[in-house]
């Protein structure tokens, strides 16, 4: 049995006197979704900001099929096929489809001073893995900011499994939408699990995060409140303890007097 694309075990990350994460464990599979919940303050972008390498963990232990890792820049965790998807999605709002879906890695032509930037090809292979991943996007040279913010989303998690991504972290990549969008984004988190790929997605839908998930991992105040597969919880399990449970219960009962 193959190990784990990635798996985190007792992590945690203070920032002097406090402490962001603690004892943190998730493990993803390739052909997997993990989701992760949480209300503001959670420890979601800590726990993105670990995996994504822009900050180290200070205590645990971060492992990479298998392989224990620190990392100590973002480059590491791109070379090693972990893409992370952040809310602002690092677009140039003013530039086309094409030229953003090959930002930072565009291909050339020629040789010498004759050495130009192959648009043709830029254009052809966006739009082919654009439409492999079921985005109908005909015309990759539209400004990419006249797309939907669905549309936007599903260009950068095309991007990043073109150029090779194992692991996807999508970071509330649904937050900003509204019912339709949010069911196109999901859509194509399906389709990257479907190619084998291991997802990470961080929500605080607990109904988005049921609609794609296989685990769960929820996070209160920087510590797991636990992480279940699909078949050990329910929707509504899910949202109640997201919700804070019984701590919820407690105060409802207060209020009623």
């Amino acid at each position: 049995m193959s190990a784990p694309l990635i798996r985190l075990t007792g992590v945690g990350k203070s920032y002097g006197a406090v402490s962001a994460l603690r004892g943190v464990d998730l493990e993803l599979s390739a052909g997997e979704v993990c989701c992760v919940l949480g209300d503001n303050g959670a420890g979601k972008s800590t726990l993105i900001k670990i995996i994504a390498g822009i900050h180290a963990n200070d205590t645990g232990q971060l492992e990479v099929a298998g392989e224990a890792v620190t990392f100590s820049s973002p480059r590491q965790p791109i070379g090693l096929g972990i893409a992370t998807v952040h809310q602002d999605l690092a677009v140039a709002p003013l530039m086309p489809v094409w030229a953003n879906f090959f930002l930072g890695r565009e291909l050339t032509k020629g040789r010498g001073p004759l050495r130009r930037m192959d648009i043709g090809r830029m254009r052809e292979i966006a739009r082919a893995e654009l439409a492999e991943m079921g985005v109908d996007l005909p015309d990759v040279d539209r400004r990419i900011a006249d797309l939907s913010g669905g549309q936007r989303q599903c260009v950068a998690i095309a991007r990043a499994i073109h150029f090779g991504a194992r692991v996807l972290v999508l970071d509330e990549p649904t937050a900003a939408l509204g019912v339709k969008q949010a069911g196109v984004v999901l859509r194509h988190v399906a389709a990257a699990k479907a190619r084998g790929l291991g997802v990470i997605l961080i929500t605080h839908n607990p109904h988005h995060a049921y609609a794609v998930g296989d685990r769960f991992l929820l996070l209160q105040r920087g510590e797991s409140h636990g992480c279940f597969k699909r078949a050990e919880i329910t929707l509504e399990d899910l949202t109640r303890r997201m919700s804070g449970g019984a701590e919820f219960d407690a105060l409802a009962h207060e209020l009623q007097g």
